[in-house]
């Protein structure tokens, strides 16, 4: 809210903040907004005198209701006539409130476009200003067609007032990421280009904000930008000339600096030897500056230098200079490590002939180096010195492109800093492989390898020993990793462990007599042994005693029910995490969203007001389900909402009765999103399958702050009941358990039935319980694969789809897609490389169901030949229509 000063005079607005306040319930807090409410309402009908000073003040009151959380529905139209008004305050009134409450929809965007175009006319700056604000904030199509044209000649005309040209950049940025089809440059080009040699610093700063934007898109029509960017980071860099007020603790401008080397980035070094020049001499003086003796203690200096350092780390220029590079190395694993402590003599003796720095993780704080040397990978070396090893897991899981790449991370850490890796690391690696059947296999065969190093870390040797014990029928048929070689791997470490590395190892041990049982006699002779029978340790006597009894008296059936595979771990937030907040405090790790997309904070950062909320929001990213969510576009704004949002996309607004399944095919090849959402109620959606067996986990999230009563939902299969009174605000879980007994087309029926507010609501949709989800990946070789597809060769166990791309066809999303249907995509078996084929297995409790599927694309016509043969005809019709839905 604006800060409302003595001169203002709006004495009943702060009388009417004043009552909010004092307000001794929620009840009470309410009573007075319908009071006020019905008062400003009754006034807008009754008095069409209205002046200018009554108007503000009432959408003044209706702002700051909106802003305690409660639907406003009228007033739009107030608003909108304080636009004309000549008064500063009441026209900033009018334009804060359209930017708040008005929807780009809205049938007055007409109406606001006629007042913005008077006032971008006006040659009036300060009006001009509030206009353009307007402007970015809204963002709509409409307006972007209404004034994409206008925004650049008030750019660069030569009497717009500086601080006019700063806003028309920001609006013009805003326009051209909402709607980049729509904003043209053309003859604008050469024009904003050359803001670059503006004197005003906040025009530059602007200007570069666009002009990286634009260039990203189409760098050929930009490039005239690079010396001009070289030429202004020289005088700010180099010369000093443009310090003025723009020095920030002893920094000069270094927002400024940041900006002009990300936009250097869009384009490949300098090919004139002058420009080339003078950007080394540019990043030269800022090494060296970084180098000497900070100028002050204070934190802001340091984040000031460091930031310019990050950007210069991740310029392409440096990878032919030679020595130069390890001076940056060093300084940037300084930075990205807690300024940890590093022995750059063991560095600085190598003979580097090339180092990247990743630059994905060197905005993430993360070091990524590959290196040819005479001693060995620098990695091993830096390593070695973590003291934080926790952070760099958290960055592992958070970052992680896949499983197999996370269970690579972490073993490795494992192997290189194991004194510094807490249990929380390597229970969460345990936990991630035990939920994800595709990744189990490709564990057992790692850390077998791993466990063959002569020095282990017993870090390892526990990964190791309940992996193996676990899944390492994975990867028996091998004969180098046959039973009785995993046996005798994992108990040459058994002597050199702790207690409860040993007990662990036992458990294993009991494990393997079930998972092979020609292992049974050689661990038998191990648990009767006078070291375990008589063992000092009461704890490793017991389990040898109890474990040898067991495999001697117990039939091969309950041997196996007793020690059958551990079952997935429920979903909850990562235990790495809950270790970092505990150590850090509440505001220890935070996500944020900027201009789209994600970014994670490790150090502080400020209390976000709730911790992250566990999803998986696509293939690509985030696997382990450690980002918070995006909002919910398109949702109206809730009362009092508490509720965190902890879905990574919208649900469709649908009405409250009727069958809904818009999102039905939305969740064919994932398993985590928002299933339902209108005005009143969020349904989330949580799903896990193994096998012949699936669990749901569906949230019923309370939007409103009002309760729901006789909340009841009904369904088909095996659910425990749910909560029949949800709070305002409050989520409540429901855990639904399913059993896939053969194959079927038609998905689950949910109703749901709540009052709210005394009316009865009723929601029904189609839980996304589909066929695909009880596949199992299947891995071919070439010749399996052709061999068994010519066996299916009937007519009736073919299903083909010729069909139009609707999603683009990006190579990754198909990938994605394929995988996240539950098949295994089988690499270099198609003689066609552009072709895509898949293996699976659909698991009913009835029968078996192998599956193949080929996948055609033709990227010239933008179409698309599925084929899917299995030795059932309604299975490959059926996964053939859902799969063709999602390209």
């Amino acid at each position: 809210m604006p800060a409302v000063s003595k001169g203002d005079g709006m004495r009943g607005l702060a009388v009417f903040i004043s009552d909010i306040r004092n307000c001794k319930s929620k009840e009470a807090e309410i009573k007075r907004i319908n009071k006020e409410l019905a008062n400003i309402r009754s006034k807008f009908k009754g008095d069409k005198a209205l002046d200018g000073y009554s108007k503000k003040k009432y959408v003044c009151k209706l702002l700051f209701i909106f802003l305690l959380g409660h639907d406003i529905d009228f007033g739009h139209m107030e608003a909108v006539n304080l636009l004309s008004s000549n008064k500063y305050t009441e026209k900033q009134i009018g334009y804060l409130f359209i930017s708040v409450l008005v929807n780009s929809n809205s049938e007055l965007i007409r109406l606001i476009n006629n007042a913005i175009k008077n006032d971008l006319s006006s040659r009036n700056p300060t009006f001009m200003c509030l206009a353009l604000h307007c402007i970015a904030n809204v963002g709509s199509r409409e307006m972007a067609e209404a004034f994409a044209g206008e925004i650049p000649r008030i750019l660069v005309a030569g009497d717009t007032m500086d601080s006019v040209k700063q806003s028309a950049a920001l609006c013009l940025l805003r326009l051209y990421k909402a709607s980049p089809d729509l904003v043209l440059m053309g003859e604008w080009t050469s024009r904003v280009v050359h803001l670059l040699n503006d004197q005003h610093m906040g025009v530059v700063t602007a200007a570069i904000s666009l002009i990286t934007c634009l260039s990203s898109k189409n760098p050929d029509e930009f490039k005239t930008c690079v010396s001009l960017a070289v030429s202004r980071l020289s005088r700010v860099c180099v010369s000093s000339t443009d310090l003025q007020d723009y020095t920030y603790y002893f920094v000069p401008a270094p927002w400024l600096s940041c900006k002009l080397l990300r936009l250097l980035q869009c384009y490949p070094p300098p090919e004139d030897g002058a420009v080339k020049g003078r950007l080394v001499e540019c990043l030269e003086t800022i090494l060296n500056k970084a180098q000497e003796p900070p100028k002050s203690k204070k934190v802001q200096h340091s984040n000031a230098k460091n930031a310019i350092l990050f950007e210069v780390m991740a310029a392409d220029e440096w990878h032919d200079n030679g020595p130069q590079v390890l001076v940056m190395v060093s300084l940037f694993i300084q930075i990205a490590i807690d300024k940890m402590q590093l022995c750059s003599s063991a560095i600085m003796g190598h003979s580097v002939h090339k180092v990247y720095i990743s630059k994905h993780f060197a905005h993430s704080t993360w070091l990524h180096v590959v290196c040819d040397c005479e001693f060995g990978n620098p990695w091993c070396n830096l390593c070695s010195f973590l003291s934080q090893v926790l952070k760099v897991a958290i960055l592992a899981e958070k970052y992680a492109v896949d499983y197999s790449w996370y269970v690579d991370t972490i073993l490795n850490l494992i192997r290189i800093a194991g004194d510094y890796v807490s249990e929380e690391v390597w229970y969460r690696v345990i936990q991630i492989v035990i939920n994800r059947d595709d990744v189990q296999g490709y564990a057992a065969k790692t850390v077998f390898e791993a466990l063959q190093a002569p020095a282990c870390h017993e870090n390892m040797v526990k990964v190791g020993g309940y992996i193996l014990g676990e899944f390492g029928n994975l990867i028996a048929g091998d004969p180098r990793s046959s039973p009785l070689v995993q046996f005798n791997l994992l108990h040459s470490k058994f002597h050199l462990c702790s207690v409860p590395t040993r007990a662990l190892l036992l458990s294993a041990y009991i494990k393997f007599i079930n998972l092979f049982p020609e292992t049974k006699a050689t661990i038998q002779e191990v648990l009767r042994s006078d070291s375990q029978i008589r063992n000092s340790d009461v704890e490793l006597q017991q389990r040898a005693v109890e474990y040898l009894k067991l495999s001697s008296i117990a039939s091969t059936d309950v041997l196996a029910t007793v020690l059958e595979e551990m079952p997935p771990f429920p979903e909850r937030e990562s235990s790495i995490l809950a270790k970092l907040k505990k150590k850090k405090g509440p505001g220890a790790v935070s996500v944020e969203l900027e201009d789209g997309k994600e970014r994670g904070e490790l150090n502080g950062g400020g209390d976000r007001g709730g911790d992250a909320a566990i999803s998986t929001p696509s293939p690509s990213a985030d696997l382990l389900g450690l980002r918070s969510a995006a909002p919910v576009s398109g949702a109206a704004p809730s009362a009092g909402s508490l509720l965190v949002d902890v879905f990574s996309e919208a649900g469709p607004a649908a009405t409250s009765a009727g069958v809904n399944d818009d999102g039905f095919l939305r969740f064919v090849c994932k398993n985590n999103g928002v299933l339902f959402e209108n005005q009143l109620l969020q349904i989330g959606i949580k799903s896990e399958y193994r096998q012949n067996l699936g669990r749901m986990y569906l949230f019923y999230g309370n939007k409103t702050s009002v309760q729901f009563v006789s909340f009841n939902t009904t369904l088909n299969v095996q659910t425990k009941t749910v909560e029949p009174l949800v709070e305002g605000g409050a989520q409540v879980q429901q855990v639904i358990n399913i059993e896939c007994l053969t194959d079927f087309i038609d998905a689950p029926l949910l109703n749901i039935k709540f009052r709210y507010g005394g009316a009865l609501q009723n929601i029904s949709l189609k839980l996304p319980v589909t066929i695909n989800k009880f596949f199992q990946p299947t891995e071919m070789a070439a010749a399996d694969f052709f061999q068994r597809w010519k066996q299916l060769s009937q007519p009736q166990q073919e299903a083909q789809k010729i069909f139009k791309a609707s999603h683009g066809m990006d190579t990754e999303v198909l990938k994605a897609k394929l995988l996240g249907l539950g098949t295994a995509l089988l690499e270099n078996v198609d003689p066609n490389p552009e072709n895509y084929v898949c293996a699976g297995v659909i698991q009913t409790k009835a029968q078996q169901v192998g599956c193949l599927l080929r996948l055609e694309p033709n990227a010239q016509a933008q179409m698309y030949r599925l084929t899917l043969r299995s030795s059932k005809d309604t299975v490959s019709q059926r996964v053939c229509d859902l799969l063709a839905e999602q390209f």
